[in-house]
């Protein structure tokens, strides 16, 4: 009978959990207007990228123009009486110095003046104020990144508790994963974590940058962070699988093909050489947990063995075979024939 074997070597193996993970954006915000109105210009599409500062759309601002305009208005107003009261002030300083008019009647021309420079310093700090809500009614990127959905349309009328988009950076990402109450005494900064794909390929590998002091009282879970420094192809608010791996150690793993199960009891056989040729032995083997296609051999294989993996069911203990390396070339096999002899 020919079969393939292998041989059994010792190699790292990892003991990891696999969580269901958030995908994060570090520099996610959700854009709201400031002011209420109607709105008169969308300068943006769904999908767009935009730089900090970039104008993302424009709220009617007629009636705060008028306020504006209103005020600017009583000001001019009030710096005419100032021009007026300074020269009242002066001219009855040269008269109280020359004994013409009383002190009384120079303190209150300053009185006055006093009164109106506080009146015109008030009128400015309430046109700053209302160009500062002006400014409101453009509603502008808070950082850069990409438009999301918008919800809103060119007449829409909204309020402060309008959502209108939501700016997300996909660049600065980060993992979320909610860890059972039972393994957080395991958690350390640095732990590392592999994120996999749907085949269980690993599509990125990064660490644990945070721990929460606390338990989510909800699902009596741990929350622990894991930045991920190249996010390709990775968006806000995705799950992902992605494995924490607790720690290494050296051990022996086996194809999950290479094992049977029989009663409850793993086996394999292993191909041994004797005076009469090359026979494969049937071994009772231990096996824990799977990682990827192999299975973790805790007890019964040795570094060294040739493990048979392939026909495995249709060979017996003891019966005669011819062994060639795994994936070997078919022309491999002619030393087989020399065994049958």
């Amino acid at each position: 009978m020919g079969v393939e074997v292998i041989t059994v070597a010792p190699s790292s193996i990892e003991e990891t959990t696999e969580f269901i993970g958030t995908v994060k954006s570090r520099r996610s915000m959700t854009v709201q207007p400031q002011v209420e109105g109607f709105v008169t210009r969308i300068a943006v599409s769904s999908g767009a990228r935009v730089a900090a500062g970039a104008v993302l759309m424009e709220i009617d601002a007629g009636r705060q123009e008028a306020t504006v305009a209103t005020l600017e208005a009583q000001r001019a107003a009030r710096e005419a009486d100032l021009a007026f009261w300074r020269q009242q002030t002066t001219r009855l300083k040269t008269l109280l110095d020359a004994g013409a008019v009383s002190q009384q009647e120079y303190d209150q021309a300053a009185a006055t003046l006093k009164g109106g420079e506080a009146q015109v310093a008030a009128i400015d700090q309430q046109i700053r104020e209302q160009k500062v809500e002006l400014g409101y009614h453009r509603v502008l990127a808070p950082a850069a990144g990409v438009v999301g959905d918008i919800p809103v349309r060119v007449g829409d009328r909204v309020t402060r508790a309008t959502e209108l988009t939501t700016i997300d950076d996909n660049q600065t990402l980060e993992v979320y994963l909610p860890v059972p109450v039972q393994q957080a005494p395991d958690l350390s900064l640095g732990l590392p974590v592999r994120l996999v794909n749907d085949r269980g390929d690993t599509v990125t590998d990064t660490k644990i940058t945070f721990i929460a002091p606390s338990v989510d009282p909800a699902t009596q879970s741990v929350l622990a962070k894991a930045a991920l420094d190249r996010p390709e192809g990775l968006r806000n608010d995705q799950f992902v699988r992605a494995r924490i791996v607790w720690r290494a150690a050296d051990g022996l793993k086996v194809p999950v093909v290479a094992v049977t199960r029989v009663n409850g009891r793993y086996f394999a056989f292993v191909a041994e050489k004797d005076a009469q040729g090359t026979t494969a032995r049937q071994k009772a083997i231990e096996v824990g947990p799977m990682v990827g296609n192999d299975y973790v051999v805790l007890k019964g294989l040795a570094a060294g063995d040739q493990l048979i993996v392939s026909g495995v069911q249709k060979i017996g203990d003891g019966m005669p075979v011819a062994a060639t390396p795994a994936g070997a070339a078919p022309a491999a096999a002619a030393p087989a024939a020399d065994a049958r002899k």
